[in-house]
């Protein structure tokens, strides 16, 4: 298993000023932060797009659009203060139970992300990577995440995962078939063999976990990466979550004793 080391362990870095045009409360926070305990790897549950619009009388497709934004302000924040991989939870298998109006409309704003952010992709140099049974989605959205695959595929900058239509229960299941189809002996697998199995193969576990609007619960993902992520909850909605919460949540993770199951 992937972690990071302890901060007590960490060599000091100096400040790293902000690239991007931040507002003074976003320039106060950025301030604040150790760049020698960034953590590797954010993971974020991006919720409440629903109950945004609900607040403001919208539909809730209007709420799934208006969240846009947010991706773009996260992703552009970890690009900026040097985080090496980024996943965002967009859509779970569970996700499928939603009436299908709503679910042809956020399948439709992720082929319109995954079309319209390609220049935003290139860059900022990112390796793009969907994870999810991307073999379950309609052939539009599979030839959509072709193309950005083949067009960032010399990338070498931030690791951006993107899980679609994604189970932490499923994931865990394929890597287990995946692995006794290739004759792994289920008595001698360690940690380490089992986690080449998963989708995010090749990556640290994330190190912090970011939910939005409030709940206390993970939702079926990234399960056995999970493991030891530090978990920040804020009950901001996902489509009002820019960087000053970005950076907040970076702040909060850099206040834990990452202890890992010792003292």
């Amino acid at each position: 298993m992937s972690h990071s080391l302890d901060s007590s362990s960490s060599t000091a870095v100096p400040y790293v000023p902000s690239q991007l045009k931040l507002s003074r409360e976003e320039q106060l926070l950025h301030q604040r932060i150790d760049f020698s305990r960034l953590p590797q790897h954010i993971a974020v549950i991006m919720d409440g797009n629903g109950r945004w619009a609900k607040k403001r009388q919208f539909s809730r497709i209007k709420g799934h659009k208006a969240a846009i934004p947010a991706v773009r302000q996260t992703v552009e924040g970890c690009v900026d203060l040097g985080i090496k991989h980024l996943t965002l939870y967009a859509f779970s298998t569970e996700n499928w139970k939603r009436p299908p109006e709503e679910t042809g409309t956020l399948m439709a704003l992720l082929r319109q992300f995954l079309r319209v952010e390609l220049k935003t992709v290139q860059k900022h140099n990112l390796r793009v990577k969907v994870i999810g049974a991307v073999h379950e989605l309609s052939p539009g959205i599979q030839r959509d995440i072709a193309t950005v695959f083949h067009d960032c595929r010399d990338n070498q900058g931030m690791c951006f995962n993107i899980a679609v239509n994604y189970s932490g229960r499923n994931d865990i299941l394929h890597a287990f078939r995946a692995a006794a189809a290739d004759g792994v002996d289920p008595a001698t697998i360690d940690d380490a063999q089992f986690e080449r199995y998963l989708s995010t193969s090749g990556q640290p576990d994330p190190d912090l976990v970011i939910r939005t609007s409030g709940e206390l619960r993970i939702s079926n993902f990234l399960l056995w990466q999970i493991a030891y992520s530090e978990i920040y909850v804020t009950p901001t909605l996902w489509p009002d979550f820019g960087r000053a919460d970005l950076y907040r949540a970076v702040l909060e993770y850099q206040t834990r004793h990452r202890r890992f199951g010792g003292i």
